[in-house]
């Protein structure tokens, strides 16, 4: 916990950038369009403004990854080089391992194997490495992209991992192996199906997660062997733990370099990562081929806004480059094209000049995507139908732009290229940004009217009656007194507010913090939190009170227990931070005068909320008896009351 810095964990997922004392990025836990996701390296916690998610380095890690909090510590001590010893776990302790954990540690012992029998076997070297030398990889490439080699035995691989101990129901749920039932069962020895290893024949290219372990692998048959092949290249099957249209290929080796340029390349294939790498340029991903999702849209916009597309400059690269745009627009990502020369690619392009002369021509020939569309679907079209059809493709991809102003620029654009009056197109993206709204409407139940959004239907009241919405108001006020408490412990517990008191029972003089003075005047009347986790953050801080080491905010921000850290963080965090040169400092009057202020808040909530109720009860039926005990008990309550009201300068 203390070796892990929260900014550059949270940067290995999230482009941040500097704001005063924090660092602000775009939350990778919702749909976030403007930065709302803070970090705190001060205080070693994040949380996001918008949707609420919040805790510390641990707490991201558990919940980005899917993770336990034992397999999140132990990421984060593989990331820092910290040993974690470890007991020998039982028979039932393995038995409960997680399934997806396993198919990583699978995954990532395959990769390894893939990549020895590469460097090491005769086969490999002999038919594996001479394909990838004959593509001009380097070593260090090779190296950094953990590609492999699978032999051409058919259970070469299965046979390996089983006898490292791997267990077959892994091999097949990751998609390694596959069970087929042989050919020749006599020559076999048994009908029963075997296992059959999926990329046998095939050079290796691993897939690794945002986050570095190994998701899926791709295998590609060799160039003498794919002459008339209807599958060129085989990949994982959909798993636990891979879902290719959640996938990038190369955003984990590019992610650093994508927020430092603050852009990213998109290309097709595996081999125009690897090589356009090798060539200089490293902020680059490959979609493999299919069309992007709203997953890889916005797991790419985390770390910039920016997309330049680089395909080849034929027939099938030119619609190639439409795939998925509206998307990427309506994503509000700024998306430029770039077609290459004539019978080139991107790997073969890359293989052919250095980084800067593949850096200029990108520069000179990168069109932007509204404009590219209008001249490739207008290009020599005369036809009024045709025409008409090609404008109402350029001005739907305009529609879906959330940018007014950019909308509207793009608009003046299509009028100058097209010839089309400029309030036409505007009146027919108008129709179809509506439309979009009303079949948006009914699939979430939101009213068009009022913009496609559900908040125009939280104006109405409730027809509840007058005693219900009185306790109603009363209860969130009271809710709201109790986290002012909490927070003020949780910021403050360890700060001593009282000092050198004379003890009348003991004689002696104490002081008193923040969390011992809250616990011992709640205690004076019995009184406690409605929320049981408040109760047991107060219980711990006074019990930590002593430590000579205890910082409350510390502690509570970084407690084992997830819904503590949590808490602790979204009160410990302001939405907008001073720098540190203008915030103030909290006196120790001023936070004693504080603390005492929220306590008689807190007593006279109690005392109002208790005093309706016997009110209410006094309209029931009653003996007597009960009727005198409730009276009773009101005169004694609406003195105190009162009493406080008149310190407070309420009514």
């Amino acid at each position: 916990m203390d070796a892990a810095d929260i900014v550059e964990v949270v940067s290995d997922f999230v482009s941040l950038k500097k704001r005063g004392t924090s660092y602000k990025g775009l939350c990778p836990f919702h749909d976030d369009t403007t930065p709302s996701f803070s970090v705190s390296p001060v205080k070693g916690v994040y949380k996001c403004f918008a949707c609420g998610e919040s805790g510390n380095v641990v707490n991201f890690v558990m919940k980005h990854e899917q993770m336990t909090y034992p397999e999140a510590l132990k990421w984060l001590a593989n990331k820092y080089h910290i040993e974690v010893k470890e007991r020998e776990l039982s028979a039932e302790e393995k038995q409960a391992e997680s399934e997806r954990e396993s198919m990583f540690i699978v995954n990532e012992w395959a990769a390894k194997y893939f990549h020895d029998i590469l460097v090491n076997d005769v086969d490999g070297r002999a038919i594996g490495m001479q394909y990838f030398r004959s593509r001009g990889f380097r070593d260090d490439i090779i190296n950094k992209f953990q590609l492999g080699f699978c032999l051409n035995q058919r259970d070469a691989m299965s046979k390996a991992a089983l006898k490292a101990g791997y267990k077959e129901e892994f091999l097949v749920k990751t998609g390694l192996s596959f069970r087929s039932t042989p050919k020749s069962p006599e020559r076999e020895g048994s009908g029963q199906n075997i296992l059959t290893d999926r990329y046998r024949g095939r050079v290796i290219f691993p897939w690794f997660g945002v986050s570095g372990k190994v998701t899926a692998f791709g295998g590609r048959l060799l160039d003498a062997r794919t002459k008339g092949v209807a599958q060129k290249y085989v990949n994982s099957p959909d798993s636990d733990i891979y879902h290719k249209e959640r996938e990038l290929y190369g955003l984990f080796q590019a992610k650093k370099t994508i927020a430092k340029e603050d852009c990213v390349y998109m290309v097709e294939g595996y081999t125009d990562v690897v090589s356009m790498h090798q060539c200089g340029i490293e902020n680059v991903v490959a979609n493999s081929g299919t069309a992007l999702s709203i997953y890889q849209i916005r797991l790419l916009h985390r770390f910039t806004s920016n997309i330049i597309l680089l395909y080849d400059g034929d027939e099938a690269g030119q619609h190639a480059a439409l795939r998925g745009t509206d998307m990427l627009l309506s994503e509000a990502m700024n998306v430029k094209v770039l077609l290459l020369p004539e019978n080139e690619d991107p790997d073969s392009f890359a293989r052919k000049h250095t980084a800067a002369d593949f850096r200029k021509y990108i520069e000179d020939n990168q069109t932007d995507f509204i404009v590219f569309k209008i001249n490739l679907l207008l290009k020599g079209v005369t036809d009024p139908i045709k025409r008409s059809e090609a404008i109402n493709s350029i001005v739907k991809s305009i529609s879906v732009i959330k940018d007014q102003i950019l909308r509207a620029t793009y608009i003046r654009e299509c009028a100058n290229r097209t010839g089309v009056a400029e309030q036409t197109l505007i009146a027919q993206m108008n129709r179809m940004i509506h439309q979009s709204r009303t079949e948006n409407s009914k699939t979430d139940g939101t009213n068009p009217a009022q913009g496609g959004t559900a908040s125009g239907l939280a104006t109405g009241t409730s027809p509840s009656s007058s005693a219900d919405s009185h306790r109603a108001n009363a209860s969130t006020m009271s809710s709201r007194i109790e986290d002012l408490l909490i927070q003020t412990v949780i910021r403050h517990g360890e700060q001593v507010i009282i000092k050198d008191v004379l003890n009348e029972a003991t004689g002696e003089n104490i002081s008193l913090n923040v969390a011992q003075y809250i616990s011992y005047d709640l205690g004076q009347d019995q009184l406690q939190f409605a929320n049981p986790l408040y109760n047991r953050i107060l219980a711990e801080a006074v019990e930590h009170s002593t430590d000579a080491d205890f910082r409350a905010e510390n502690y509570f921000t970084h407690h084992p227990d997830l819904s503590v850290s949590t808490l602790a963080t979204t009160m410990s965090m302001d939405e907008f931070q001073l720098s540190e040169s203008m915030q103030v400092k909290e006196r120790e009057n001023t936070l004693r005068d504080h603390v005492m202020h929220v306590l008689l808040d807190f007593r006279f909530e109690y005392l109002e909320n208790r005093i309706k109720q016997v009110l209410l009860q006094l309209k029931s039926p009653l003996s007597m008896e009960e009727q005198v005990n409730i009276m009773e008990e009101y005169a004694k309550l609406k003195p105190l009351r009162d009493a406080i009201a008149k310190k407070l300068g309420r009514p």
